[in-house]
């Protein structure tokens, strides 16, 4: 099978994301569209992509870490790692860089070796320091000039997938892991 990224991904990109041990996920604007949402009773309500969470599982299949380090807390969001078996789970974090040394610290990754996808300039601390960092569209502007690789899709609309999808097809590993869905 073929793979086609949905935006041109060059061969010094493709060689930063190859390296990935670990992806690094915000969740609001990233995993969402950025939406907040309160029931009558004031419990926050949040809408994931079904097709992210696939990208998420495949991305695990493969061989790469999966984390989440959110600046918010929510019973929806710790039910959504669950689902997906994501144990590097950070919630209401203010300081997501020091968030970030301690997970790598704590796996022994290198920092070069870290990926990241945010959306908003507090990612910022964080995916500055990643080998390969992304932002969706919608970040903003300034954001597209600080990170390695923009993706088509928003978020809560496939960004999750897409990014998922690069770092599969720069290690090599995504024909294989599509290919068990079509035996």
């Amino acid at each position: 099978m073929r793979w086609i990224a949905a935006a041109p991904v060059d061969a010094a990109l493709l060689a930063r994301a190859a390296r990935t041990r670990i992806a690094i996920f915000d969740v609001d604007g990233v995993m969402t569209d950025g939406s907040l949402h309160y029931s009558a009773q004031g419990e926050e309500m949040k809408v994931f992509s079904v097709l992210d969470g696939h990208g998420l599982k495949m991305l695990q299949e493969s061989g790469v870490e999966v984390a989440i380090i959110s600046g918010r807390a929510s019973d929806a969001l710790a039910r959504r790692a669950k689902d997906l078996q994501i144990t590097q789970l950070f919630m209401g974090v203010s300081g997501k860089r020091a968030v970030f040394e301690q997970l790598l610290q704590s796996l022994s990754i290198d920092a070069a070796d870290a990926a990241g996808l945010g959306d908003d300039i507090v990612d910022l601390p964080f995916l500055s320091r990643c080998g390969f960092s992304a932002c969706v569209p919608d970040a903003p502007s300034y954001m597209h000039g600080e990170v390695h690789y923009v993706t088509q899709a928003r978020g809560g609309a496939g960004a999750v997938r897409e990014f998922c999808e690069v770092i599969m097809h720069a290690q090599g590993k995504l024909d294989a892991v599509l290919q068990k869905y079509l035996e």
